[in-house]
């Protein structure tokens, strides 16, 4: 517990509460001289397994070894994010309660749907942590070889393929949207908490295909034969997966499902908190085990900290935005 209730005399307690009023201009609660000397608590929106769970648990234990204090992952998967964005929330604004938030999802949920129970205004992205692209992939047994026999039989039967992707707010699913709206390319997109329940159904046939963040997780599969990937969502190709980019193949457009991994603290937050959160990120990031761990080819190539990550946000409104208002 960090707080406890006084029982001194009103006579006393009036004064100590008027010099803690004063002493705490910041604008957020909790001591931010100290910060932190309790355990943080570190919630994962998302379902064990995936790319977010990852990046929280790898950024958390690089963390402990910062501060001396314990970082307690816990995850609350659902609702696209918001169940764990609003358990963060709940916990108050003294910096012990954290999230690992997904761009774009966390900052579409509002934009769709007004009873998630935030607004972007309600929360400070601190740092980010991993930029992850997306992969259109099929199973080894499907009869689509590639990106071209797969999107002809989409223009072919219209909404008839189902794809699974990582929720209804993430870029996959904004993505294959547009592609519907600008390239008159129908796709049934089936939402899923996380990479995990997207493997299990690709690989069991109940779906057939996914459009999934290119996690370690997923690089395996495709390194083992289970994944075939079809199209790669960056503006260019990457070299670890074998697979043109979806402009290549016809959609100049759909070059912005990038999923976007960070640290993010309910808005109240003490500045100088933030500042310590995001400078310790930006040495996790420097730090050889993590940045081994977190996947190098993942790791942003300049530190994208507090101000740059509120931009990436903003602009993700701005694209997203009005198919969402549709």
């Amino acid at each position: 517990m960090r707080s406890t209730r006084s029982t001194v005399p009103a006579l006393i307690a009036v004064p100590v509460l008027l010099l803690a009023a004063c002493g705490d201009d910041d604008g957020g609660g909790g001591d931010a001289s100290d910060y932190p000397n309790d355990d943080i608590t570190l919630y994962v929106p998302y379902a064990p397994g995936g790319p977010t769970d990852l990046a929280a648990r790898t950024i958390a234990s690089c963390m402990e070894e910062e501060f001396g204090q314990t970082v307690v992952v816990e995850n609350r998967e659902g609702a696209s994010g918001s169940i764990g964005m609003q358990a963060m929330l709940a916990g108050g604004d003294d910096g012990y309660t954290l999230s690992l938030i997904a761009v774009p999802a966390s900052a579409t949920n509002p934009l769709q749907d007004e009873g998630v129970g935030y607004t972007n205004d309600d929360y400070v992205p601190i740092a980010a942590v991993t930029e992850i692209p997306s992969v259109l992939a099929v199973g080894a047994d499907s009869e689509y070889d590639d990106a071209e026999a797969f999107f002809d039989a989409a223009r072919d039967e219209p909404g008839v393929l189902d794809v699974g992707v990582p929720g209804t707010t993430t870029s996959q699913a904004m993505e294959l949207q547009r592609m519907a709206e600008e390239y008159d390319v129908e796709l049934s997109l089936v939402p899923f908490t996380g990479n995990a329940e997207m493997t299990t159904a690709l690989l069991g046939g109940n779906v057939d295909a996914v459009f999934i963040n290119s996690s370690q997780d997923v690089l395996s599969n495709i390194d083992a034969g289970e994944f075939v990937p079809l199209a790669v969502s960056t503006p260019e190709p990457v070299d670890y997966i074998d697979a043109p980019t979806l402009a290549e193949v016809g959609f100049p457009e759909l070059t912005n499902s990038v999923s976007v991994f960070g640290l993010a603290a309910p808005a109240g937050v003490p500045d100088e908190i933030v500042s310590t959160l995001e400078d310790t990120v930006r040495t996790c990031l420097e730090n050889e085990e993590t940045v081994e761990a977190l996947g190098e080819q993942y790791v942003p190539d300049e530190f994208i900290g507090t101000d740059a990550f509120r931009e990436r946000i903003d602009e993700i409104v701005d694209v997203y935005g009005p198919i969402l208002e549709n």
